[in-house]
């Protein structure tokens, strides 16, 4: 079985996927830790996600091994039930209080 790197994921170094995965997530982790509203911050969590997803890929196929784009696959279907069940949230928050501010929510206290 030959395990050489196809040229066309030879063009870009590994390390540009790096500092790009690397860039995403620290820019999602910033939405996360700053934000107030509860969908900039869903999709903060998403954008991490997907560095990882950036990371995975670009070292499963560095390495011409499909395990990384396995478990892509699976993190996209979590993230996928998990939108489902954060939006639905979202939705009824807003319902109840008119707003999505994550500041709001101590309401929903006993």
């Amino acid at each position: 079985m030959d395990q050489t790197i196809p040229e066309v994921i030879r063009t870009i170094p590994l390390q540009h996927y790096v500092f790009f995965a690397t860039a995403l997530f620290a820019i999602g982790v910033l939405g996360v830790l700053t934000r107030r509203n509860a969908i900039i911050i869903f999709m903060c969590v998403e954008l991490m996600l997907n560095a990882v997803n950036i990371l995975l890929t670009a070292f499963s196929a560095y390495r011409a091994d499909p395990n990384g784009q396995v478990f892509v696959f699976f993190i996209m279907a979590v993230a996928a039930a998990e939108v489902a069940v954060g939006l639905g949230i979202i939705v009824m928050i807003y319902r109840n209080i008119q707003n999505t501010d994550v500041s709001l929510l101590d309401r929903l206290k006993w």
